[in-house]
């Protein structure tokens, strides 16, 4: 049982990381850009982060839901060997 846990949480680390990293990138870049202009806007940060956010998960969707299809079909394929 605690290698079911240790895979899942592995396998959610490793779906969130290229988003997130990517939206801490963009972030971290637009604050840099703000602080040498001194341009104060909100939007300027929220959208690029959200359409960068996007694109990664448009190039790497279809991997992240064969990653997750992949781990349901061997959770639901050795499911009897967890209830003993």
């Amino acid at each position: 049982m605690d290698g079911l846990l240790r895979d899942a949480l592995w396998l959610l680390a490793l779906l969130a990381a290229p988003v997130l990293l990517a939206g801490l990138l963009t972030a971290f870049g637009i604050s840099v850009f703000q602080a040498a202009t001194r341009i104060l806007e909100p939007t300027l940060s929220f959208v690029p982060k959200l359409i960068v956010m996007l694109l990664v998960l448009a190039v790497l969707g279809s991997w992240m839901g064969g990653q997750l299809v992949e781990f349901a079909r061997s959770m639901l394929t050795e499911f009897p060997g967890l209830i003993e």
